[in-house]
């Protein structure tokens, strides 16, 4: 990659990467996260209708993964420079790696969302051009949407890789990031979806679909627990350097975020809303959204502190 262009200071003073990276690192989660989810159910089911979930998910992937391209550019030293990133490439870099599968994830996201929105399209008179193109490439919708999956799931670990690149900082420097941003965007981005599907696309609180992410959405929030664990254990116990970083978890204003954003917000408030609210309340749509709300608010407490903390708590 063209070594003029770098990720710098572009909206903000005094760190290195600043908020608008952790809004990317946010949005992208939830894009992979989401589509990934429901093109397993997908898969799984053996689906050839166009779900509500499936349309929600694609849409909200679609959505903020355009937002969270617009927040790179905007960080750049010279975002009106941004092609150069797809132009010059170096194979050594993970930020150059992460941009080949943008490159190739966009447009893929695009035409799965036009696959999934076709009923949506052909009512908006607008949108109608988009039609031919949706019927010249219906024949390779399934080869693009296996392409998707592995991609989407590549996106949410990218996130991860491309931070924990950074060798100064041992709260982010570590190989359990990749796994455990999959984690939190599957869980949050699959909680957006969901929200959306019933709230735009009348998708029943009860049905087959709910009920399956209603299953998968406990051992997906006990993987990210676990994978905080190991990284909160690693600090605890390493060396000089860690045990610093360790002090991110206890002292100063992003323990705070941690505790009550990432733990009290993101995983309590879903498991409160669920089993200690009586069953009335635990299934209503105000808990649904509730519960929603804290998985993905939670999310971006866990990237905000991940990448503050751990740029302000290094070696």
């Amino acid at each position: 990659m063209d070594g003029t262009l770098e990720f710098t200071m572009g909206l903000s003073d005094g760190i290195a990467w600043p908020w608008p990276i952790a809004v990317y690192l946010f949005f992208a989660g939830i894009s992979g996260g989401a589509l990934s989810v429901a093109l397993f159910i997908r898969f799984y089911k053996k689906q050839v209708t166009n779900t509500a979930f499936l349309k929600a998910s694609a849409l909200v992937s679609f959505i903020t993964i355009s937002l969270g391209m617009l927040c790179l550019v905007l960080d750049l030293t010279n975002p009106l420079f941004f092609w150069r990133i797809l132009v010059y490439y170096n194979l050594n870099s993970v930020m150059s790696i992460g941009v080949i599968a943008l490159t190739a994830y966009i447009p893929l996201v695009a035409l799965i969302a036009m696959f999934a929105l076709e009923e949506e399209i052909k009512r908006i008179a607008i949108l109608r051009p988009l039609l031919p193109i949706i019927d010249k490439l219906r024949g390779i919708r399934r080869p693009c949407e296996v392409a998707v999956l592995l991609l989407a799931l590549s996106v949410c670990a990218y996130t991860g890789f491309l931070i924990s690149a950074l060798i100064r900082f041992p709260l982010i420097n570590t190989a359990v990031l990749p796994a455990l941003f999959v984690a939190s965007g599957l869980s949050a981005g699959a909680a957006a979806a969901k929200m959306l599907a019933v709230g735009m696309f009348k998708e029943d609180l009860h049905s087959q679909d709910m009920k399956i992410l209603h299953g998968a959405e406990w051992p997906i929030m006990f993987a990210e627990a676990l994978f905080l664990f190991m990284i909160i254990m690693s600090l605890m116990t390493g060396n000089a350097g860690a045990q610093t970083a360790f002090e991110a978890f206890h002292s100063g204003s992003w323990a705070m975020v941690f505790w009550l954003g990432v733990v009290g917000v993101g995983f309590m408030g879903p498991v409160l809303l669920n089993f200690a609210t009586g069953k009335r309340f635990s299934h209503s749509a105000q808990a649904f959204y509730l519960s929603g709300l804290c998985a993905v608010s939670g999310m971006m407490c866990l990237r905000m502190f991940i990448l503050y903390a751990g740029q302000n708590f290094a070696i």
